[in-house]
């Protein structure tokens, strides 16, 4: 598996940490993002070669991490969109493994495509955050045949210590896009909890002490309470935007299944007005400013 070139495409604040771990893991890996300064994050490593485009990537791996915003900008890098899309560079028996947070119906097409043409694709989408992906113990949920996840068990290893294989290609998109929409829940229900309590007059880190003692306690309550939201820095490294966003494939994923979704949409309205009255670019912890600062009239 070491001898295998390993192509990361997407440096960002959660790409930059996972190669890092690749790299540490002995991995041969070639990076790429839009944004050249990324490269300065990544460790000095023999091992680590910057490359200038995706086709570079295409050319020389055999095994290509997609760490990018959406499944447009994905589908646009595959296939292309009036330009050169890396999938005919190609080499024989490529493998992709797409760790973004993707529409899970999308997935299941670029894998049947890929898959046509001899290539192979693993959904694998994580959990965790920025935190988890730098110290390696992010969730993975993986989509995809068995046959193509067993060769590339040790590169999920490097990066995660949770690791499920949840179904056939898309599954692992779904169950990270439903993973966020019960976490976007869970914050929004402690963010009105909260403020309510200290309107009250109840200290807000006391209110939170009892939901880690009860029924209440998830991620919220141990994570980000105290560290992003009562302590005012609201900076835990995960966009509002990107919680809309997955808030809304988790939403669309729900009716595409026929499946009840009302506090889905409800969730994702209260989520999509948060993001709109904002900053641009604020932190999804920021939700606890917004309920803070709302009008019970809108």
């Amino acid at each position: 598996m070491q001898n295998k070139i390993i192509g990361v495409i997407g440096l960002g604040m959660m790409g930059v940490p996972m190669a890092n771990n690749l790299l540490k893991a002995n991995f041969l890996v070639k990076g790429f993002d839009i944004n050249t300064q990324a490269k300065e994050k990544i460790h000095a490593s023999s091992n680590f070669e910057w490359l200038n485009s995706p086709q570079e990537i295409a050319k020389i791996c055999h095994i290509i991490i997609l760490i990018l915003p959406d499944s447009h900008i994905i589908d646009q890098l595959l296939w292309g969109n009036g330009q050169d899309g890396i999938v005919s560079h190609f080499q024989k028996n490529t493998l992709v493994i797409d760790m973004s947070s993707s529409r899970p119906t999308n997935s299941k097409v670029n894998s049947e495509r890929l898959n046509s043409l001899g290539f192979g694709f693993i959904d694998a989408p994580v959990s965790g955050g920025v935190k988890r992906a730098t110290d390696g113990s992010l969730a993975i949920m993986m989509g995809g045949e068995e046959s193509h996840i067993q060769p590339v068990m040790p590169i999920f290893q490097a990066l995660g210590k949770t690791i499920i294989h949840v179904g056939s290609s898309g599954a692992g998109h779904a169950v990270k896009a439903l993973n966020n929409y019960v976490s976007a829940a869970g914050l929004l229900a402690v963010s009105e909890a909260l403020v309510s309590a200290e309107k009250f007059g109840i200290n807000p880190h006391l209110a939170n002490q009892v939901f880690n003692a009860s029924t209440g306690k998830n991620n919220t309550t141990e994570v980000k309470v105290e560290n992003f939201m009562l302590s005012g820095t609201f900076n835990s490294g995960f966009a509002i935007g990107l919680m809309r966003k997955d808030l809304q494939t988790a939403k669309d994923f729900i009716h595409e299944m026929q499946s009840p979704g009302n506090f889905a949409q409800l969730c994702f309205e209260e989520w999509e007005n948060a993001e709109k009255s904002l900053p641009k670019g604020a932190d999804h912890t920021s939700m606890f400013a917004y309920i803070k600062d709302k009008n019970p009239e809108n």
